[in-house]
């Protein structure tokens, strides 16, 4: 599984809602009226505290909702080199790995379909040779669930050596 994104955005719930009731009363010199239903009307309160609370326990669900770990690999050094940072690693089968745009820019990460486990289809966990993290921060994800080494490299810059290697245990 292969994702790319940009961002993510967290919408927190707030509670606090409160419905009161209002009461119309008319008047003039002779008759009084009061509404015999009560219109309902809704507030919100919801202090800062209470949105960084939903925002904390949204963050702590997610994190909690896999049993899988993630590990970010850096495209380029922060000194501009074209490299994966680190370019060797070790994950456990599931973990997520994450494919962050640095420096050095435009890259990708593509598999070596020789250069990976037996069965595994290196179209389905690459990006496209096309396909460009253009700008600082954009990610790219896969998951690898065969145990066994993986080879990949950066297409635009594979010539200058940005390659890398992630055994998968």
């Amino acid at each position: 599984m292969a994702t790319v994104t940009s961002a993510a955005v967290a919408i927190p719930s707030f509670t606090g809602l409160k419905a009161g009731a209002v009461t119309a009363r008319v008047s003039s010199s002779t008759v009084k009226f009061s509404s015999a239903a009560p219109v309902p009307r809704l507030s919100v309160k919801a202090s800062l505290k209470d949105v960084g609370v939903a925002v904390a326990a949204t963050a702590a669900s997610v994190l909690l909702a896999g049993n899988a770990l993630a590990v970010e690999i850096l495209l380029g050094s922060d000194d501009g080199g074209l490299a994966f940072v680190p370019s060797s690693f070790s994950v456990s089968a599931g973990d997520k790995i994450v494919f962050k745009n640095n420096a050095g820019f435009p890259h990708n990460v593509v598999f070596d379909e020789d250069e990976i486990p037996s069965g595994v289809d290196a179209a389905k966990i690459s990006m496209g040779e096309e396909d460009l993290l253009n700008a600082p921060g954009e990610t790219y994800a896969v998951t690898l669930t065969e145990k066994g080494s993986y080879s990949f490299y950066c297409a635009p810059h594979q010539g200058a050596g940005m390659v890398g290697k992630v055994t998968v245990n």
